[in-house]
């Protein structure tokens, strides 16, 4: 083996290399495992694992820092000069970097930053393989059949620079799909988990889940396009708030290119954006969604830069008791804004104060709404209010005094969550959920259901 093959190695190495004035090395070391079933039955299984450096080098000059970046896979010792060579070249082809400071120092080693990287392999199914075997049995005798993934990834990242940081830190990251569908494919229904090691995730629950929503959609009506009283799952308001958390660069909003702009100038930062008393956070200790407590940029752009790669990371509350308290900044961002330093990090809740279940909350409906399943092909509409549109997917279903009484068609929606939380009448309890459409981005979140009055279902979608 060389000498030089180990992620902490290589870092020290390609820092040894550098003749830039300043130099960030990242190393991922990542390993996955997978299951896939359709019609009951596994399908396919791996395991797969890759390696990945990221080079950023920082040039000064009379102008001021420029930056550059070069990112390679499957990298090997023989790699690294060239590499970093590369790196260089492009810092000094390049203008000065509008976003440059100088690299972050002071912050203390992790430990085990000279250890191997975590890693993880089919034994992460150990427990959960064969109880999704009886699932298997179970819907094959209640008329269904059950399809899916799973997959469970580990990456470690370890974060030098010529500053004298050495930072490590190993992600877990989980997420299962499963959807049951009819015999006849008429009717389908679909139930996702976010986990970090596959023990908390149930199959025979989720199954029993989803057989009652395929019970459900035996009985079928059509809806118009309107606007409905909506209970949105945890995953559905998990997605809308996931994209106003992208959304909320402190920058933009105090340009005026955003919902977060102050007409007239400034931001909207100490405004009510709700009555209800919700409060939307991250935090990288929280529990069961632990993320790295120290920023990791392997690009420069409105939420992150190069130059601030190891900042150490804070719990941060962007709307406390309604208000909106926290725009995302970068060190740079922060000085042009005069607004404190609050990076984005890799989790989000809302926490909104309620106790009841999406189910209880389906029980205390008065009158008529909708319950819905999940969104997808969420699109941006206008950047100034933060207009969304998409689609619901995978089961509608129509609520009358507490009673789910069957399933309606699909619609598109037009909405936006920064609205949808000025309007809200109810939070139930937040849960950790998947997002459905950012899950292959974003994971990390936990969120309660909430009761919109008046959800814009702007037409009727003939998708499943």
């Amino acid at each position: 083996m060389s000498r030089v093959s180990k992620p902490h190695e290589i870092v020290e190495r390609a820092l040894e290399l550098s003749t830039a004035d300043g130099c960030v090395v990242i190393a991922e070391e990542s390993s996955s495992a997978n299951l896939r079933w359709a019609g009951n039955a596994l399908t396919t299984n791996g395991v797969t694992r890759g390696r990945t450096l990221t080079v950023v080098a920082t040039v000064d000059g009379a102008q001021g820092t420029a930056s550059g970046v070069v990112s390679r896979s499957a990298v090997t010792p023989d790699d690294l000069e060239p590499l970093v060579r590369a790196a260089e070249a492009a810092a000094r082809g390049a203008g000065p970097a509008e976003d440059a400071q100088p690299l972050v120092s002071g912050v203390p080693a992790s430990p085990g930053f000279t250890d191997a990287p975590a890693e993880t392999g089919s034994d992460v199914f150990g427990a959960f393989a064969p109880a999704l075997g009886d699932a298997f049995a179970r819907a094959r005798s209640g008329g269904r059949e059950l399809y899916g993934f799973a997959n469970h990834e580990m990456t470690s990242t370890y974060l030098g620079t010529s500053t004298g940081l050495r930072l490590r830190h190993d992600q877990p990251n989980g997420t299962l799909e499963l959807n049951a569908k009819s015999p006849d494919r008429t009717r389908s229904a679909w139930a996702g988990r976010a986990t970090r090691d596959f023990r908390d995730v149930d199959p025979a629950a989720l199954d029993a889940e989803l057989a009652q929503r395929l019970c459900w959609a035996e009985r079928r009506t059509e809806l118009p396009a309107g606007r409905y009283e909506t209970l949105l799952p945890p995953t559905a308001v998990a997605d809308l708030l996931i994209y106003q958390y992208w959304s909320a660069s402190a920058r933009d909003a105090a340009e005026g290119r955003t919902v977060f702009s102050r007409p007239g100038g400034g931001t909207r930062l100490g405004e009510k954006l709700s009555e209800l008393p919700l409060t939307l956070r991250s935090d990288p200790h929280e529990p069961g969604l632990e993320s790295a407590p120290f920023l990791v940029a392997h690009s420069s752009g409105d939420a992150a830069s190069v130059f601030d790669n190891g900042l150490p990371l804070e719990p941060t509350r962007w709307i406390e008791d309604g208000r909106l308290e926290r725009l995302t900044t970068t060190r740079h961002s922060a000085g042009l804004t005069g607004l404190p330093v609050a990076p984005a990090l890799d989790n989000l809740v809302l926490d909104g104060g309620g106790e009841r279940s999406l189910e209880e909350m389906v029980a205390a409906t008065t009158g008529r709404a909708l319950l819905l399943t999940c969104l997808w092909y969420i699109r941006e509409v206008d950047p100034a209010t933060l207009l969304l549109t998409g689609l619901t997917r995978d089961g509608v279903y129509l609520v009358e005094d507490g009673e789910v009484v069957g399933e309606v068609n699909n619609f598109r929606f037009n909405e936006s969550p920064v609205g949808l939380l000025s309007r809200a009448s109810e939070a139930g309890r937040t849960e950790r959920t998947l997002p459905r459409e950012w899950g292959d981005y974003f994971t990390r979140a936990a969120m309660p259901a909430l009761r919109i009055p008046d959800f814009h279902m702007s037409s009727v979608s003939r998708g499943v």
